[in-house]
This record gives structure tokens, sequence and C-alpha cells, in this order.
């Protein structure tokens, strides 16, 4: 084996923890760290640079090349893309014995397959020869081909990730030992491979953070401190090895534990049993009949003093443990009459503030007392907490509700004052909303999504949020998937459920169906894009493996929502040993007024199909008394249609099996399987459709649409064409207003909501129709401006017809509710002015024989002969075709001996290929003659 000299300085750790009741002091025993067989040290802790540095003392080894990744003193963080760590090749030349040692932080959105380290050769797509560690599953194993000779020593699960792990691994002989956190998890004695014979020595592809399969993904999450010995180093010095790190991580978790105010303790600690940097979480108390280790807790009598408890917790991680201790004090329970005041005072009605639906009325406190309750106003909220709204238009109303509390022989009374808000106004439904999830396959597939339909096609959709998670999880596993959301029969609140499940990072179904959450996630809303704070509400029982794919339906008679889900149940709570094979999928239920407070799970469905497989998955809607189910059938992995007259009947009569198997799926394939049904009726017509999802694990993409006009029949067709969301799974598609339609666009999608129209102005003569724009520029809730086409509504001649102003409304298409509008003013037409002639016209007043004449000359100054016309008081003359340059002179005799001032009046016309007529006035003076 290859030597090498020099010594390590050994770790020590120290942590300090305080509770503010409690401080402890707690260092880590001191260990020194082995130093014998150092081949290659890369602690990966320079600063910056593309070189690190070989620390172990007398190697031969250079230095390592590190490519693209993020370096700080802790260590690398590589990207997951294509950073890597390049170490000297050869680097197992020689060694018959090895341990390869690290720490690593696997970020939750790894990619798989993946190596964190390998060390060996590849050739073409495949390695060929190598030793190498992956997180899934935990395991380390040593080739001298391909996969396909792999020798592997495994864990059999997955590495935590998200948190720093440190992992060895040790071979000598035949024995392969694994270990996580310094403490042995797996062990193989028959390997046979040594990793002085790969490539018989010479290694060219030794990486940390790369596959040495070219097709795999790169490492996302960070490393440091590399080590290889070319020895098997015993588990004491693995132990110490891993000391810093798991110490670190313990004292993290033990300083980030929080019991609460625990100066006063009256009901059962939630004791936590695991820490968030992956420790496991042990309790003592100094007093198990007042607080358990479990939290349980127990007051003292009423009458006696209260009681001081320690408890210790005992944080472990690795082979390092470090205590926390808490002082709890519980006082004395309390008399009836103490008990009875503070259920009184104390006790919870949701929502009372904002009243849009039946209430919750507790009936017991949580000191023990009978709680009954009496309304100001009964017929708006009675003593049971049954709600009616006042109408529309009218005003919310405030009522008192009285809880008194009784204990005993003691009674406590205490009001309550709920706001009912008066009822919305009915709207119709105008377009669809989709909530969904992605999928497994991705770190944010396990989130809600958004879509909104294209107007009121129901297969035409579009992304809301720019195809980004609108919701997700910061409780239970951290992932959400077959969300569901109902409109409460008032119209006005939504609550969205969804199952509690994280699939992507290392979990599988397997382990989903055994050891998943008990609970849902809830969000509620009043106008689908203001969302409340997330809560997880326990609603199966510990007998129960999982809770899947939640639903709810109004029953109008009982007033309350049943709310049904797929759980696996098991002969008992603990949940170590069990197989899905033993079980299979029941469809649970219970009922809710509020999604806060839910009664005891209750059998829906129970019906084996299989080794492990039951009935998943139910849709509902209702036709007049008729319930109709859409629910997955495991045994063939299909979807069934049932109906029944009663909501929460065990047996349902059969329509039929297998919807839409062997029709076209939409993704170029054939749908064979499906699940996660969602049914909603059309909008527009009387049809309903179907929405099954085929996930890539049955052979498709997401969600496949199909559609039928008569529920009882069976009969379900594809729908064509239909352009879904990218990748939807289990979700939801629910009618919505056009109010509601336009703010789930303005709030999510602002550059697909049209704001405003700018509006438009045109002017026409009566008589003439007005020419109306075919684009108006329009602003999207986003501030940007685009021309769009407009479709303008009729106009009614008569509008038109004479002068004045109307206005004319235009749409930009069925998607769009804002108008256009054009504001139209009508002008009145003028008569044609008559055209002006070269016609030079006078007039005199002359004495001929003692009588007055009036003379009249014209002289045209036309390019063409002109006719004339000369009215007077004397009467009328005419000249006819006075030549052009030409005058004619007429004479009216008045046979009076004097006039007063008169006028003439002059028409003086054209003919030809263009007419023309022109009148005038000329003016003479008064005369008198003799």
């Amino acid at each position: 084996m290859r030597r090498t000299r020099g010594r390590l300085v050994a770790a020590s750790v120290a942590v300090a923890l305080s509770t503010g009741l409690t401080s402890v002091a707690v260092a880590a025993d001191e260990a020194a760290l082995p130093e014998t067989g150092l081949v290659a040290w890369y602690k990966l802790d320079e600063a910056s640079g593309t070189s690190a540095a070989n620390s172990a003392p007398g190697s031969s080894l250079g230095a390592a090349t590190v490519s693209g990744a993020a370096r700080s003193t802790e260590g690398i963080t590589l990207d997951g893309t294509d950073d890597h760590v390049r170490l000297p090749d050869s680097l197992l030349k020689d060694l018959t014995s090895v341990t390869v040692d690290l720490d690593v932080l696997v970020d939750p959105a790894q990619a798989t397959p993946y190596f964190i380290w390998g060390m060996g050769n590849t050739s073409g797509s495949s390695g060929n020869g190598y030793l190498f560690t992956t997180g899934n599953a935990y395991r380390t194993g040593i080739a001298s081909g391909n996969w396909s000779t792999e020798q592997n020593t495994t864990k059999g699960s997955n590495l935590a990730r998200g948190v720093w792990k440190h992992l060895t691994y040790t071979q000598t002989g035949t024995t392969g030992t694994l270990y996580e956190d310094g403490v042995q998890v797996a062990q193989n004695t028959a390997v046979t491979t040594t990793p002085a014979s790969i490539g018989a020595g010479t290694t060219t592809a030794n990486y940390i953070g790369r596959s040495l399969y070219p097709g795999d993904k790169y490492l996302k999450g960070q490393v440091r401190d590399f080590r290889v010995y070319d020895r098997a180093l015993p588990a004491n010095d693995v132990a110490a090895l891993a000391q810093k790190t798991s110490a670190a991580a313990a004292g993290a978790d033990a300083a980030a534990l929080d019991l609460g105010d625990t100066s006063a303790v009256t009901s059962n600690l939630a004791l936590p049993v695991t820490g968030a940097q992956g420790s496991t979480i042990a309790w003592a108390t100094s007093h198990a009949d007042v607080v358990t280790s479990s939290g349980k807790v127990t007051q003292p009598a009423a009458g006696q003093p209260a009681a001081t408890v320690t408890l210790t917790a005992s944080v472990t991680r690795g082979a390092v443990t470090l205590p926390r201790t808490f002082t709890v004090v519980v006082p004395a329970a309390f008399d009836d009459a103490q008990a009875a005041a503070w259920d009184a005072q104390h006790t919870v009605v949701t929502n009372i503030a904002d009243v849009r639906g039946n209430l919750t009325l507790p009936t017991k406190g949580a000191q023990g007392s009978t709680l009954t309750w009496t309304s100001s106003a009964p017929g708006t909220v009675s003593d049971t907490g049954v709600v009616v709204r006042p109408a529309h238009g009218t005003a919310d109303a405030e009522v008192t509700l009285t809880v008194t509390a009784t204990k005993g022989t003691a009674t406590s009374t205490q009001p309550r004052t709920a706001t009912v808000r008066q009822a919305p106004e009915a709207q119709e439904p105008a377009a669809y909303f989709f909530p969904y999830f992605k999928g497994e396959s991705t770190a944010d597939g396990e989130e809600i999504y958004f879509a909104a339909s294209q107007g009121d096609d129901p297969l035409t959709w579009q992304e809301l949020n720019d195809d980004k998670t609108v919701l997700r999880s910061g409780l239970g596993e951290k992932g959400l998937r077959d969300p569901f959301v109902i409109r409460s029969p008032e119209g006005d609140t939504f609550y969205l459920i969804a199952t509690d499940l994280r699939i992507y990072g290392g979990n599988n179904f397997g382990n989903a169906q055994e050891r998943g959450s008990l609970s849902l996630m809830i969000w509620e809303s009043t106008d689908l894009v203001n969302w409340s704070d997330q809560r997880m509400v326990k609603v199966s029982s510990d007998y129960a493996g999982n809770t899947w794919a939640p639903e709810a339906f109004y029953d109008e008679a009982a007033g309350e929502y049943v709310v049904y889900w797929a759980s696996a149940l098991y002969p008992t709570t603990d949940s170590s040993g069990r197989k899905i094979a033993t079980s299979y999928q029941r469809m649970m239920y219970a009922t809710t007024r509020d999604f806060v407070t839910f009664s005891e799970p209750q059998i829906w469905v129970d019906n084996k199909r299989g080794t492990g497989l039951g009935i998943i998955d139910a849709s509902v809607t209702k036709v007049g008394d008729t319930y109709y189910r859409f629910i997955k059938d495991e045994r063939y992995m299909t979807v069934r249609s049932e109906k029944s007259t009663d909501l929460r009947a065990t047996s349902w009569d059969l329509i039929t099996e297998n919807i839409g198997v062997g029709q076209p799926n939409g993704y170029g394939g054939t749908f064979t399987a499906g699940e996660g049904p969602t049914v909603f009726k059309s909008n527009t017509e009387e049809k309903w459709y179907v929405f099954m999802d085929q996930p890539s694990y049955h052979g498709g993409k997401g969600y496949v649409p199909f559609e039928s006009t008569d529920l009882d029949s069976g009969v379900w067709t594809k729908s064509e064409p239909a352009t879904l969301p990218v990748s939807p799974r289990h979700g939801t598609v629910l009618p919505v207003t056009q109010a509601e339609y336009d703010r789930l666009l303005a709030h999510y999608q602002p550059d697909a909501f049209v704001a405003s129209a700018a509006p438009v102005t045109v002017t026409t003569a009566a008589g003439t129709a007005p020419v109306l724009p075919a684009t108006v520029a329009a602003t999207y809730g986003d501030g940007a401006t685009k021309d769009l086409a407009v479709t303008w509504d009729v106009v009614d001649p008569a509008s038109w017809a004479q002068a004045g102003t109307f206005t004319v409304g235009g749409s930009f298409g069925p998607s769009v509710t804002t108008r256009a509008t054009a504001t139209v003013t009508v002008t009145p037409v003028e008569p044609e002015p008559e055209p002006d002639l070269a016609v030079e016209v006078s007039a005199a007043a002359k004495c001929v024989a003692g009588k007055v004449t009036v003379s009249v000359r014209a002289v045209n100054g036309e390019d063409v002969p002109v006719d004339v016309t000369v009215a007077s008081a004397y009467g009328s003359r005419s000249f006819t075709g006075v030549a052009p340059g030409k005058s004619a002179s007429q004479s009216f005799a008045t046979r009076a001996g004097s006039v007063d001032a008169g006028v003439v009046t002059i028409t003086a016309s054209t003919t030809g290929s263009s007419p023309a007529t022109a009148t005038t006035e000329a003016r003479y003076a008064a005369l008198a003659c003799g």
C-alpha cells in the first residue's frame, strides 16, 4: 500500500444552547483524527481560483482542478449543470484497500441519476471500471467494467437532501462498509474487485460532482473535505472524521428546539422527534406522571401546587448526541368554576368576524366544559350555527352568539359578535379556472399552478403567472399534489385542498402509502387571488398510511361539506413494518362546515381490486337528484363512472368502466390508463367534460379531456381540438364568473388582460354611414399597449340619418371583456354654393318723354355664351346667347314720372358639358322727371 506521513489536528466542537430558562454548554469529545495512510486530502476551502491543493502530508499526488464551481472557505458549490472537480489521474493506483470520506450537501433539486464522486475510466457513453458513491439510493459501488459489473454496498434508502452529511466508504479484502455520519449503515462481504485493479492502476476520469457516465446528471449541492486513504479506517476513526459535521448539525437542531412558553403548560406538548438537519430527538422527563416523554400533560389536581418538570432532549446525529433541557411548569387543574369560565372566555368560532356560511359552534371546551349556544337572531344564525345571509343589496348583519359553558354545577357565559355578510349577487359562469400540479420529475413539479380558459372555451387554456408556481407548501412533506377547489354554496368563498406529498427527491409511492401524511393542506379565498395562510389539518386516523387526492361536495340537506380522499388502512398505528401489499386503498370521508374542524373519518368505498390495489381519486357532480361519481379502479388503472341518489352511500350503481381507453390521448399516443378525474358541466350547453390524468407512468403527459351529452350513457369521446396547459396533472376545472375571470387575468397574467381601450372619435355627414377603424389601441394590465382588431356592433342607420352624436361599442374577442367605444358626430348637410359666373350687370333710371325708364346692361365675361334673365318690378326680360365678350341691354318702361330706388335680379346661366347658374342683383337710384 502507498504510505504517507504527517499528523492531522484533532477536532473539537463546542455548542452553546439556551432555552431562556436553562443554559447548557456542550462540548463534543475531542477526537484524534486518523493520520496514517492519507493519500489525498482536498479541503476545497480556497476562496477563489481553479486549483484545490492536496493537503495530505507527503503525498505524491498534485492539486485538483475546480471547474466552474463557486468557491468559499466553507467548500465548493456545484450548480448541477457542469460544475465539478477533476482529481489527479491514477489516484487509486496500488490501493488494494481504500477509504473515501467527505462532507456533502445534496440540493433538494438534484436530478437523477448522479454520482457524488467517481474514480475510474469512461468508455464512450459508459463507465468502464470505477469506484463511486451516489445518494439514490445511498450506495457505493465498485465495477470492473460497466454498470452490470457493479458490486454495491447500499443502505437501501435515499440520502437526505438539503443538509450536510458525512459519507465514508471503506474496503479491504472482500468487505465493503458504508457509513453515514460516522455510523455504519451497510456492509457487503462479497466484494471481489479492488481499487488497484481498475484500469490496471490507470484511471483518467476521477471526479467529484460528476458521473463517469456522460449522460448522467452533475451534482447540485456543496462539497468539502474530500479524503482518500490507502487503508480501510476502523469504525472509531470514521466516527472521529464525522464528528465535526455531526456535532454542528446536532447543535443546530438542538438550538432550534422551541417548546414555546413553558411557564404555565395546560395542554399536551408537541415534542419534535427529528430536526431540520436530520438529527433524531429522544425525550426524557423528570416527572412522567405530569409530562410524559411523548409530551402528554396531566395537571395536578385542583388545589394542588404547580409541578415543575425537566424535559431533556437528546439530539443525535450520527455518533454525536447533544442534550438540551427545558423547564416546564404545569399548574394545577382548574376547579369546575374556573374551567367553565376559561372555556367560555377562550372558545373560538372560526370566521365569526366574516360569516359567509354555516358556522361550527363548538360543543366541548378545552377544559372539559359542555358548551351550548344562544343566538340573538336565530333567523340569521341559528343556535346550531346554520346561517341565512341577508339578501344582496341589503346590509351586513351583526348577531350576538352567547356561549354557556357548564362543568359540574358551575356555569359561565360569554357573548360573541358574529358579522354576517350580505349574500353576493348571483352571476352566471362565463369562463373556467384550472389549478393543477405538474408531476414528480422536477423540484417544482409538486406545487400548485393556475390556468384560465380562453374566454368560455373549456378546451383552450392559457397558463397564469407566466407558468410559475402560485402556491407552494411550507408544511408537512413540502410537496403539493392533486389540488381541488370548491366554491361555497353562497358563491363567494373558495376552499383549495391538496395532498401533502412530495415524491421528488427520494420518496417513492410505496413508502407514501405506508408512512405518508395523514393531513390535508388547505387554503381559502374570497376572490381566487388573495389566499389565506396555508394550514395543515389532520383528517385521517393513525391507522391510515396516506391521505391522497382530496375532493369535496356540498351536502345541501345537511348544510356541510363532505370531504373525501383515499387511504390505505393498517391493523396497527405502528408504521415501521407496514407494506402496501398487505393493504389497499379505500375511499374515506369526513364532514366539515369550515375546513378547520372535521368529523371523524368514515369508509366510503371499500373494494379491494388486487394485491395492494383498491379505489382512489373520486370526483362527483350532481344532476337533479342523482350524483355521478368518476373514480379510479386500480385493477385496470382506469376511471369508471357510477351513480347514486345518496352521496354518502357505500354502494353506487356502475355505469361504465375503462372510460376513454383506446382513444387518442392528444400526446401522439393512445389513452390506456388514467387517474385523477375532474368532472364539470359546460357553461354554454348540455354537455359534461371529464379530464383524466394520464401521467408518464401510465404512458402519457398529463390531462386528456373527454366529453359526453348524457351521463347515464357511459359514452365518452375525446374532445377535439384541445389546447391544455403545459404538463397539467391531477387538478380541478372550476366554472367562474366574468368578474372572477377578469380578476384572475389582471392579477396573475396582466399581460393577457386588456385593462382599457383608447377612445375613438369619428365624424360623418348626415345620411352617410360612419367608417369605424379596424383596430383600436388597447392597454394591458402591465401597461403595454397594442393595436387590437375590433368587431363593432351593428349601427342602426337611423343613428346617422340626421345631425347629432351617438356611441358605438366594439368587441376585441370572446376572452376580453373590456370593450372599445367610438363616439360618432353626425354633421348637417350644407347646400352646395352656386358657382360664380363672370357676368357684369349694371342698372340705371332714365327720363324718356317725361317718364322714367329703367335700363339694364349685361356684359359676358365668360368664354362661353350665357343666357341672362333680368327680373324687375316692371317685368322680366331675357338675353339669349350673349356671346363671349359681348353685351346686351334691356329697358323697362315704368309709365311713371318718378320712381324710388330699386333693385333688379339677374340670373345668368351656361349650357353644355359643364352647366352653371349664378344669381346677382343690380341697384338703380331714385329719379323724378319734369
